[in-house]
């Protein structure tokens, strides 16, 4: 599997084989490593599941979780909802965002205040910058040694910058400097993760809201999620998928 991820060179890549329980048994890596979680490889995999076995729910055990995948024809094709894990958050720590920043030539007067940086832990431990100016998400860059030793220092898979267009709409982007690549059209804000953290961070999302991402990559596409007020409890993400050809 690790050898067959570092080949496709995407973000992620998830592996599937059919459970004893007539689930199925998933794990997730990318090209450098094993990661624990990633819900846009689920919702690839919901739609390939469905486009194979027809409509249906999905159940899937991961290596610390069991979560379940819904396909279901659309007039946009396999249209798949995620049922995530549990999501929590916590303040970042001083030393953590002083990194994060430094490394993409951001400082603290590019934040915005309304989210305040932060440590987030669905699956994967992950840290997230709001940004007041939506043109930052676009121009970055990095060291990629330098990331890779900023993530491991503070044990992080992604770092997640979003900007805030309303209440219900964000413009969002993942940047991956562990794994360091550019090949993967969407890889962008992991959203049961971010949504996790809204409602810790007591956001007015009334209990959905709308991720715009992909943009400043060339491939656009939209994600909706719906949430409780529940700390803890599971994120409903919604997406479709398309087909690649490698």
């Amino acid at each position: 599997m690790a050898r067959i991820a570092a080949e496709v060179g995407y973000s992620e890549t998830a592996f599937a084989v059919p459970a004893k329980d007539n689930g199925w048994r998933v794990r997730y890596f990318s090209p450098e490593s094993e990661v624990p979680f990633c819900g846009h490889a689920s919702i690839a995999l919901g739609a390939a599941l469905g486009q194979r076995q027809g409509a249906g729910i999905f159940a899937l055990k991961l290596n610390d979780a069991e979560i379940t995948v819904e396909a279901r024809e659309s007039s946009d094709g396999m249209t798949v909802t995620l049922a995530s894990p549990s999501k929590h958050s916590s303040q970042a720590s001083a030393e953590e965002c002083d990194d994060a920043l430094a490394l993409l030539g951001f400082t603290r007067v590019d934040l915005d205040d309304r989210l305040p940086p932060a440590r987030i832990q669905g699956g994967a431990d992950h840290f997230v910058l709001a940004l007041k100016d939506r043109a930052r998400l676009a121009v970055m860059a990095y060291d990629l040694d330098v990331g890779r030793k900023v993530m491991r220092q503070h044990a992080l898979v992604t770092i997640m910058l979003v900007h805030i267009a309303d209440d219900q709409l964000f413009d969002g982007v993942t940047r991956l400097p562990l794994v360091g690549l550019s090949k993967a059209p969407r890889t962008v804000l992991p959203p049961p993760v971010f949504a996790g953290y809204l409602r810790d961070a007591g956001w007015p999302h009334g209990s959905a809201f709308t991720i715009r991402q992909g943009d400043d990559m060339g491939a656009p596409s939209n994600i909706y999620v719906a949430l409780s007020d529940t700390l803890g409890s599971s994120i409903r993400v919604f997406g479709t998928a398309c087909h690649i050809t490698l």
